[in-house]
């Protein structure tokens, strides 16, 4: 087999553009939707709604058993 006939290089590169074109597209796509991602976060850090949850999840337990 010569230098000329060998593709797995070629194959390698491939897979590196595939791999940086979807990372490029998930870089874009955070940045479009970064401030939706901000906002869920800022919704999970809010102490008194998950208080609330879990408060009803303990009467839930209590009433099951």
């Amino acid at each position: 087999m010569g230098i000329m006939e060998d593709e797995t290089a070629q194959t390698s590169a491939e897979f590196v553009l595939i791999f940086g074109g979807i990372m490029v597209l998930v870089i874009i796509a955070l940045i479009v939707y970064q401030n939706y991602v901000q906002d869920m976060g800022a919704q999970l850090n809010n102490s008194s709604d998950l208080q609330n949850i879990s408060d009803q999840l303990q009467e839930i337990n209590s009433a099951l058993n």
